[in-house]
């Protein structure tokens, strides 16, 4: 690696903000010999730069010796993020490769087939002309061979031991901040009806325990395999067949991976088992459960790693020299490597300076209550009516609610239509998030979008969105086993960090420059526990936005002030909600009062912190979390 590149590397014409001084302090962290640098920066500082820049440091082909790797590697986990780096031009020489998945055959009869389910995958033998013209085989030698290979993160980790994607000198990954958890997911195995073509032809046996799993999955690995020869033995497949085929290859590898991580004394993975009883309940119990055992049957599981350090060690740590890992929220350096099998020893923080002004991205206490399980019913209804009061406000102006949950989304849309606001109300279903998204971002129109998910990897610059809502404290769902396991052993500092990683990405939404502004209003009052609980972990520039937080000053509830001028009450499209009762009602069909100014709307903020103390001080934190709906 040549740092001293670095400057001349960077693909803009100028800096903007703090970029200058970042690559200067990459630079010196690389050079004190340190094999990762960590880069804390914060959201719109221009990352994706920092990254094309940190790349460009790689050993070339012609400065590296025979044995030794050149070139570098850019990889995120959003496919958004991907996108956004193909379509910018200062980045045009990171080359891009996706999945075969994402592109079609070019032969003439084939256009609207996946190349992973083309001709050539389908039959023996196949002698493609036209191979040196597929998309996917040109995209995947051009990002072989040139200095810069850019792709999401689960195909650089598909492609770990790839004799075309080998050891390069220099690793970037891009909004770094989840890698633990992106590596629990993919190295997550489930086996079920949808994920196991030959699930219907199996006896699972009920699995007591993760030995008892290891041995039926190393039965299954065997009868996937058979199934798989039987496959492959034929002259031409279906697509179908081939879809098949694949998966069982994939599972294969799956159970393979586990059975050998598992039985590994020196592996640090600790791996639990969550299984669901069996579909059909007459079916009668013993016989041949796969595993050679008579057993009580059991339906379909889910086998998940925990802290995998193993399986990143094979998929990133073993694929380059040098590392940068980029994220905005890296927030404990300690606890980031050790979840990721890193020696802090060999890792350095670089810290970005915000540069955007913390009066452009103010943070509002209009918290209305907690939205933990049991006492959501009581809270939505009053969110909603803030979320009237807000739009109010902000008249012209469009807005995002961060609704954490599709059943909390629904119900927002039903309270928004009782209200009289549906028509400035858009929302989008799981199938349809992306279009949907994009319909709502391309029009003029001052709508709210009631969002499910979409904390990270979305830009919403200018006009583009000028407030959002944060309807609850995004705490994982307890009900989750490797997240159960992790509170019984005492991690309630990990748990409020994720929460807060979220919260961060979550407020750099709406302001994406330093001339952009947008507020962050906060609805759910477990967010407030949230910043007393995890204040040590927050970036300086964080904890300013939240000391400055105040209780705004909204307009009495009046919903039809709300749609004013915007056509809204009358207006629908796809997406869109439609319009809902009178105004002047409640859900429930009752007429209701304005909340009062006074009160926790208007409560100053050291009120406000002193009274959330007293809160968690005198409950258990698992009262103050306790969620189960993800």
């Amino acid at each position: 690696m040549n740092t001293e590149r670095i400057f001349e590397e960077f693909p803009a014409p100028s800096y903007r903000g703090a970029q200058e001084s970042a690559l200067r302090d990459i630079r010196d962290a690389f050079e004190a010999g340190n094999d990762v640098v960590l880069v804390r920066a914060p959201t719109g500082s221009g990352k994706s730069l920092l990254a094309r820049a940190i790349a460009g440091c790689a050993q070339t082909i012609e400065e590296a010796d025979p044995s030794e790797p050149s070139g570098a590697y850019y990889t995120t986990p959003q496919v958004s993020q991907l996108d956004d780096v193909a379509a910018d031009d200062l980045l045009s020489d990171l080359n891009v490769i996706r999945g075969k998945s994402n592109y079609n055959c070019i032969l003439p009869h084939e256009r609207d087939t996946p190349v992973n389910q083309a001709p050539c995958v389908r039959e023996r033998g196949y002698d493609c002309s036209v191979k040196h013209r597929c998309p996917y085989f040109s995209d995947r030698a051009i990002a072989s061979n040139r200095e810069i290979a850019a792709m999401t993160l689960a195909y650089f980790m598909q492609t770990a031991g790839s004799e075309v994607f080998r050891t390069r000198d220099v690793v970037v990954v891009d909004e770094a901040h989840g890698l633990a958890e992106w590596a629990e997911m993919y190295a997550t195995i489930r086996l079920g009806p949808r994920s196991v073509p030959i699930w219907e032809d199996l006896r699972v046996p009920d699995v007591d325990g993760v030995d008892r799993a290891a041995r039926y999955a190393e039965n299954l690995s065997q009868t996937c395999t058979r199934r798989k020869d039987e496959l492959l033995s034929q002259e031409s497949l279906t697509p179908a067949d081939v879809r098949e085929r694949d998966r069982l290859q994939e599972l294969i590898g799956e159970l393979e991976w586990f059975v050998s991580d598992y039985r590994d004394p020196e592996s640090p993975t600790t791996w639990l088992i969550d299984q669901e009883p069996p579909a059909d309940t007459d079916q009668p119990s013993g016989g041949n459960g796969s595993d050679g055992e008579d057993a009580e049957l059991g339906g379909p599981m889910t086998i998940k790693p925990m802290n995998p350090e193993r399986y990143l060690r094979h998929t990133v740590w073993d694929r380059g020299n040098k590392f940068a890992l980029l994220s905005a929220t890296i927030l404990n350096k300690d606890a980031f490597c050790r979840q990721v099998g890193l020696n802090p020893e060999n890792v350095a923080l670089v810290d970005v300076e915000h540069t955007f002004p913390v009066e452009n991205r103010p943070l509002y206490d209009v918290t209305q209550g907690k939205m933990t399980y049991d006492q959501r019913d009581d809270t939505l209804p009053e969110i909603a009516r803030t979320i009237v009061r807000i739009m109010q406000e902000h008249p012209d102006e469009k807005g995002l609610v961060h609704a954490h949950s599709y059943a909390i989304q629904e119900r927002l849309a039903d309270l928004l239509r009782d209200f009289g606001v549906g028509g400035r109300i858009r929302t989008h279903t799981r199938d349809g998030r992306d279009a949907d998204l994009e319909e709502w971002k391309a029009s003029d129109d001052p709508d709210v979008f009631l969002s499910v998910k979409m904390e990270e990897a979305l830009d919403l610059k200018g006009d583009l969105c000028r407030f959002q809502v944060l309807c609850k404290a995004p705490f994982l769902n307890t009900g989750d086993s490797r997240v159960a396991h992790r509170l019984e052993e005492g991690q309630w500092a990990w748990y409020y960090r994720t929460a807060l990683r979220t919260i961060i990405q979550g407020c750099g939404r709406v302001v994406r420059a330093p001339d952009d502004y947008g507020a962050t209003y906060l609805a759910d009052s477990s967010l407030l526990d949230l910043f007393d609980r995890a204040r040590t972990d927050m970036p300086d520039w964080f904890e300013a936005q939240v000391d400055r937080m105040d209780a705004p000053s909204l307009p009495s509830f009046d919903p039809q002030a709300a749609v004013a001028g915007t056509g809204g009450a009358n207006r629908s499209s796809s997406g869109r909600s439609s319009a809902g009762r009178s105004p002047s009602t409640s859900a429930s069909g009752s007429r209701t009062g304005d909340r009062s100014q006074s009160g926790s709307e208007s409560r100053s903020s050291s009120d406000r912190n002193r009274s959330s103390t007293r809160e968690s001080s005198r409950s258990s934190p698992l009262a103050d979390v306790w969620d189960t709906d993800g």
